[in-house]
């Protein structure tokens, strides 16, 4: 059975869930809204499985739905089709936990304008978990992605020099009991490719079930 929390989080960020079989192209507000980092995602979507929902702006339902009937092309054409030809699309797997692994804290909880932290993780606007080494300085991190009040997602990145000492899953695992505590249910969305951090996902506790999520996203 899905997660309650899940549940409502997909039907507020995508403007609907669950879904019969196929893929089915809605319409939602939130889409011209700018989302957690100030910037809009145009387009979203999360199959699950055999099922799947793409939420678009509302004015774009007819092109993208023109689009779906040709499923070879949606993905190369999606971007012009939601007004942003520029941008790319992002094609990830999806995944979630209710049950974060049971590994040790290893991270502090610092403002995100904490000196000494990457570009990426001062667009958050609230605490981020950070690992410093000895003398200060930046070896990995975790910002929370707050879609909506049902929904967390998690991003995580780690320097090139502290790769290897599970740090990433390590965050990632306690940044997730933050976000069930706070009532909500952590995501994590990766490329397909990157075999790093799925075996980061994997090691926090976050199981592949086949679920898939692209959308048309700033670089």
């Amino acid at each position: 059975m899905l997660d309650r929390r899940l549940h409502l989080h997909l039907a507020t960020w995508l403007g609907q869930w669950p879904a019969g079989p196929g893929l089915h192209v809605v319409g939602s507000g939130r889409r011209t809204r700018p989302a957690w980092d100030g910037r809009p995602r145009p387009a979203i979507a999360v199959h699950a499985r055999a099922s799947g929902v793409l939420s678009v702006a509302p004015d774009r339902v007819a092109a993208v739905r023109e689009l779906v009937r040709r499923p070879d092309g949606l993905l190369n054409a999606l971007p012009a089709a939601v007004g942003y030809p520029r941008w790319a699309v992002h094609d990830d797997v999806f995944r979630w936990s209710v049950a974060p692994a049971d590994l040790p804290d290893v991270g502090e909880w610092a403002p995100p304008t904490t000196p000494g932290l990457p570009s990426w993780l001062r667009l958050f606007d609230r605490s981020v978990l950070i690992v410093r080494d000895h003398r200060g300085r930046y070896l990995a991190g975790v910002g929370i992605k707050r879609h909506d009040r049902h929904g967390h997602e998690l991003a995580v990145g780690t320097v090139p020099a502290a790769r290897g000492r599970g740090l990433a899953r390590r965050l990632v695992a306690q940044a997730a009991r933050r976000v069930l505590d706070d009532g909500a249910v952590p995501t994590y969305l990766h490329d397909r490719r990157n075999g790093a951090s799925a075996r980061v996902a994997e090691a926090a506790g976050f199981p592949d079930r086949g679920w898939r999520s692209y959308g048309v996203y700033p670089s």
